[in-house]
Formats: structure tokens, sequence, C-alpha cells
């Protein structure tokens, strides 16, 4: 039998010694698209004067052949586009642009000597060793030369569809696909890919949550960073993502098997996997800024295609507005770059079959092509309003870098989610004990409906979150008072200075101190009271990945640049770590147990309702004072709806000294039963659905001091 190399080698010859004929083509679908008897391609540019396919043998990077377009014959309005007749899948591709010499080259900026990413390839090569330096003949120095792949959508996906769970039933796990297994302790054979994630899927499926939402996964340059390690000397790289070349093609270096377009594949068989376990996939999506950068940046597709088109310019200048703090902003309200995210959108719920996105820097998307906020962003409207993306999550990051902040105020039209910021915000300064906290913790329990009462959202609406990629871990949150980011080569001064952390008396590890089971019985504490905080709160909770068994990073808390241990999941701590472990998971499985958790309930101010009660120390009087650190509430299930229980009381003490609540009566068959108390240690912490502890005192619950207390009515 001829080796597989052999085969490869007279594929290879094959495709040099072709005869390639070019005809008209067709101006749509954009892309490459394979038809009979070839491959036609179409390309958007409006301002060129030539545009030129040069074809590749995959893995070369000096071109087989060359074809011009002529603009008579092979453009339409303004896209350009070919049959190539004879060519098949087994080729890469891309385009070399130019423009007449009268245009304004400040804002439009093409340059033949570039050879251009397709926007609409379905998957890239000359990214698939990660960390690999550019190779010697990239025209954008330490950055890659990228060729488009010609693909097809043959899967066998069997009977697989997006699993529409409903939004007030879903518990969101974001991680990072590489750092999740590519640690050592990680035990899986494809470590940092889409198979090692499949890997870890019955962990996840047993930690009970319900999907994953990925840091981005569409192919962008690890490499783009200049900075080094001033404490290890190591080149730093670009880890998570942010910085995307390509909108619809996969990450190659993500894939075990990443060769002529295979990522597609193995990232299909990862999402089928995750599906076949009832666990959804949601995708961090950035269509805010581009790789590219300013005028410093490489061109790599959009700059060299038309640049005035794909981004927000300024028209005197040429300079870049700059919303995303990347060096430029997408034009994400000009016409052909809708049609670009909309498309895009499409192709990922219909090809790939994912049933979210979460949209970084969402704000920006509705920006008018004047980089002024839009009223009525047609953008968002379209992806509202979208048929195909009908049953699609979608969540904003209701924000951008240029200080427009819209949780609460985002267009949602009736359908996106969005991550409130202001839960993480004021969350982590009830537990560490701050002042004037007690009534902004009761709004954020029951769905924070002073933040979404008047913008028509449901209060479901709200993407609860204390820990996500962007700032410290649990661990740390409880372990550092301040940032620790000299590794990333900025002198500490990246990343957020208003962590609203406290380190429980000493800063980071407190292994050396006389009184460290001490410190580390009140750090855990207090992880579990933002644990409990979370899972309890009305609207959709998200966990970062890890801190759920303590993962750490060292006190930095913009990670960004490190790919390295100190991002990876160190999955060991799992063992070590085994309490908090089982806190989550079982604290998960009474989310999903009482559905009165995720009901619409009253406001604060309504002290009395169908649903809620609000106490303090005693019965019916909550202390919404300054001064107050306690309050409690007790839900009520709707008549019919639980027949083992009919009452939940929640108890939260930030105080620093013990203090007595007294418990509401209940009917004479009723008593209370401890579920939780973040003071006991395990495994009286928090006990299985079923076994639950019926209290001896049934009139008062003396709480230790940072400690959150929950009793069921049994």
């Amino acid at each position: 039998m001829d080796s597989i190399k052999e085969k490869e080698s007279r594929n290879l010859l094959d495709i040099v010694s072709r005869n390639f004929e070019i005809s008209r083509g067709h101006p749509l679908p954009l892309g490459s698209s394979q038809m009979r008897g070839g491959i036609n391609f179409s390309v958007y540019s409006k301002n060129a004067s030539s545009v030129a396919l040069v074809l590749y043998i995959p893995g070369d990077t000096k071109p087989i052949a060359e074809f011009p377009f002529d603009p008579r014959f092979n453009r339409t309005g303004d896209i350009w586009h070919a049959f190539i007749q004879g060519l098949e899948q087994d080729i890469d591709y891309g385009y070399r642009v130019d423009q007449h010499s009268e245009f304004d080259k400040k804002t439009k900026r093409l340059n033949s000597s570039y050879i251009l990413v397709d926007p609409y390839a379905r998957a890239l090569s000359g990214g698939e060793i990660w960390g690999e330096v550019a190779n010697e003949h990239s025209n954008n120095g330490r950055h890659r030369q990228y060729h488009s792949v010609i693909t097809d959508d043959n899967f066998d996906w069997g009977f697989d569809q997006p699993l529409n769970i409903p939004l007030a039933e879903t518990i969101i796990y974001e991680l990072h696909v590489r750092g999740y297994s590519q640690h050592k302790s990680s035990g899986v054979k494809y470590p940092g890919t889409y198979a090692g994630l499949i890997e870890k899927i019955p962990y996840l499926k047993e930690l009970g949550i319900t999907a994953v939402e990925l840091l981005p996964i569409n192919e962008f340059s690890e490499i783009d960073s200049a900075l080094s390690n001033p404490l290890t000397g190591e080149p730093l790289l670009n880890y998570w993502g942010y910085n995307s070349i390509n909108f619809f093609a996969p990450k190659a270096s993500y894939a075990h098997d990443n060769k002529n377009g295979r990522q597609i594949d193995e990232f299909k068989t990862m999402v089928k996997a995750f599906h076949e376990a009832g666990i959804e996939v949601i995708l961090d999506v950035v269509y805010n800024h581009t790789a590219e950068g300013d005028f410093r940046g490489p061109t790599l597709s959009f700059r060299g295609l038309d640049n005035s088109t794909y981004y927000l310019i300024s028209p005197e200048t040429g300079e870049y507005f700059n919303y995303s703090g990347c060096g430029n902003t997408l034009n994400c309200n000009h016409p052909v770059v809708r049609d670009l995210i909309l498309d895009c959108l499409r192709y990922w719920v219909t090809e790939m079959h994912v049933d979210g996105f979460r949209f970084d820097l969402a704000s920006i998307l509705g920006r008018g092509q004047d980089g002024s906020v839009l009223s009525n962003p047609p953008l968002l409207e379209r992806i509202a309003g979208d048929p195909i993306l009908g049953k699609t999550k979608l969540i904003a990051e209701a924000w951008d870098a240029a200080g427009l902040y819209q949780v609460g105020s985002f267009p949602s039209y009736g359908r996106w989610a969005e991550w409130n910021g202001k839960f993480r915000d004021d969350i982590r300064k009830y537990v560490k004990g701050d002042f004037g906290m007690i009534e902004t913790l009761a709004n954020r329990l029951i769905g924070s409906p002073d933040i979404y009462q008047d913008q028509g959202q449901q209060l479901g609406q709200s993407i609860n979150f204390i820990t996500c990629h962007d700032g410290f871990t649990l661990a740390d949150l409880v372990s550092y008072n301040d940032k620790h980011n000299e590794a990333n080569g900025e002198d500490n001064r990246d990343g957020a200075n208003d962590n609203n952390s406290w380190n429980c008396g000493v800063e980071g590890d407190s292994k050396d101190l006389k009184n460290t089971k001490e410190i580390e019985l009140l750090r855990k504490r207090q992880m579990k009271n933002m644990a409990t905080i979370l899972m309890i709160s009305r609207g959709v909770p998200m966990i970062l990945a890890g801190d759920e068994f303590g993962r750490t990073q060292k006190g930095n808390n913009n990670a960004y640049c490190q790919d390295n241990e100190l991002s990876w999941i160190n999955w060991s701590l799992a063992k070590k770590n085994s309490d908090l472990l089982r806190f989550f998971k079982l604290l998960i499985k009474f989310r999903k147990r009482y559905p009165v958790l995720t009901d619409n309930i009253s406001k604060p101010s309504e002290t009395d309702s169908d649903s809620v009660i609000w106490h303090g120390v005693d019965p019916f009087k909550p202390d919404w004072g300054n001064n107050s650190r306690c309050v409690a509430l007790q839900l009520t299930a709707p008549s019919g709806q639980d027949s083992d229980f009919s009452d939940i009381y929640i108890a939260f003490n930030a105080y620093w000294k013990p203090v007595k609540f007294k418990l509401p009566e209940l009917p004479r068959n009723k008593k209370w039963f401890l579920k939780i108390n973040t003071a006991s240690v395990s495994p009286i912490d928090i006990l299985d659905n079923g076994q639950e502890i019926e209290l001896g005192n049934q009139r008062i619950f003396n709480l230790l001091p940072r400690s959150t207390l929950i009793l069921l009515a049994k």
C-alpha cells in the first residue's frame, strides 16, 4: 500500500499540473463555494482598482498560480468574483488587492504586496502550531502569513440539534479551550484542544453545569505580543485571543487534527459530544475590533480589502476610532459589515450547531458609522429579530472601552441578556463587609429589578457572575487586596485597581503563618458565601472554570498574556480542595431542585408578597440601614409546585461577630431543616437534597461571623 505521504505528493503534483480556467462566476454567496467542476470565489472591495486570486499548495508559502480579475467581467457592483474550473478542495488561497494611485491612502490603505485572508473563509492555514513564530514570507513582521482554506460542510451530525435549554434553567461555565486541559495534571490524551475538552465532559456533567462558554475560538494570532515576562525573560503571548483575524474560522492550533481545515470537524465533534451530554456550547465572539490594530498593526484581511468600510475612521485624519481599547473599532453598522456579522452568526448556528453567543464589548455594536451611540441600532435589532437565531442565546457585555456603560439599558428587543457587572461588584463589596450594601444585596438576590425594571426586560435576563476570565479568580478574591501583575511586563500598571477584594488578613499565601488554618478556613467560608449568593440569586449564574476547587492566579488580575501554569487549570486542586468542589456540586443540585429560586419575586421595598418575605434578625423586620450587614428572606413555593417543602429561609451575616436570628414560625406540621451553613466544615456545610438535618432549636439560630444560612421548611 502507498504511504499517506506518497498519496499526498501525487495529489499535489496533480494540482500543479492541472489546467485551470477562469470564468465570470457568481457574486453570491461570498467566500469560496464548491460547484460542479470547480470553485467559485467572491469577495467585497469597493475601493479596489484590481483584485487577484492567489492559489497555494497547502503548507507552501509560494503561490502556484495567480488569477487577475477583469473588472469588466469579474465584478458586480462592489463584489469581485470568478469561477475557477478544474479547481478542487485541496488548495489554499488569498487575495492581492490594489487601488488607484489617486485614492486617499490615509483611509483606504490598499496595498498589493499583501496576501489577504478572505473574510468569509471557513478555515485558515498558517497557525496550526501554537506559539510558532511568523514564517519568513510574512509581510507583517512578527505576524504569520495566513491563507484561506477551501472546505466543505460534510459532517455526520446524526440527530444532533441545539438543545434550547431555557435561560432560567441555564448554568454557565466559562472556560479557555487551551487552558482547561493543557496542564500536565489534566490527564487528557490531547491537551489544549477541542478533543481534550471532550475528555473533560464527564467531569462537567457531574459538576452540573448546563452550558460551557468558550473564550474566543476564532482564528487569532497569539504571537502578536511584543512583551516579555521581566521575572523570567520568556516571551508573552496573547493567550485569551480577543483579537480575531477571521470570524468564521475555528482556531487551528486548538485542534489536534488541524491540517486542511480538519479543525472544523474536530470542533463539530466537540459540540456533538457536549450536546449528547446535555450541555450547550456558547461562544465568546469579538465583533468590536480585529487583530489588525491601528496604523502600526499588520494588514491581514479587512484593512487590505476595504479599510474605510470595515473600520471606524476619521475622514479628516485617517486615524482609527478606538472604542475597543485595542487600536481599531469595527464599523458594525455599515451594511456590508452588518451582513458579515449576521452571516457569521447564522453559520455558527446552522453549520456548527452552537447554542449561543456572548458578545465582547457589545455596546460597540450599537455605535453608528460616526461612532455615535444609536437609539435604535440596526445590527442589534437584526440579530434580535433574525429567524435563524430565534432560539439562540444572545448575551451582551453591555459596555465598551470608551466609557459607554449600558447595563440595564442595552437595546434588548426582548432577546438580549446582559453580563451584570453590578452584580459582580456589589456581591464582592457585601461579602467583604462594606457599609451600606444590604438593600443592594437584596436587589441582586431577586434579579436586580432596580437595574432592569424600566427597560421592559425580564428579570431573568441578568447574567450573574462574581468572577470571569478578566480579573481575580474566586480564590484570589479572598487572598489578595491588590493586583500582582508584575509578570505581565507592564510594571503592574495593567489590570483593574478596583477589585473589591479582601485577603482575610494576609496578602497571598498564608502557609508559613501561625494562624494559617484560621485564615484558610475564613477564605473558604468567604468563597462559599459568594458561591451561595450566586446560585440562589434570580438570573443566570456563571462560574469561572476552576473556581469550584480554588484555582489561583497568584494575584494576577489580567492574565491575558500568561500561557503557562498561572492560567492553566491545575487539576490536582480538585483533590486538594475536594470539600469546596463538593460544595459547588451540591449547590448546583440545590438550585436545580427548587424552581422557586429562579421564579420572579418582589423588590425589597415590597416587604410582603406571595413569593417572598424579608426579615432581619427579627422576623418581618428587615434593617435596610447603612450600618446593617444582616438580612434574611423567606421564599414560598407556589401551591402545588413541590410536595416535600413549603419555604426556604436564607440568612446572611457579613458582620465580624455572631448574630442571633429569630426564625419565623411555621405551621404545626412543618419544621426547619438545615440545608447550608457556610460556617461549618465539610460535610455539614451543605447537605444533599433529601439529607437535610432537622434543627434542634426551631426558634433561634446563632449565625457565626461572615456566613450564610439556608433552611428548608418540611
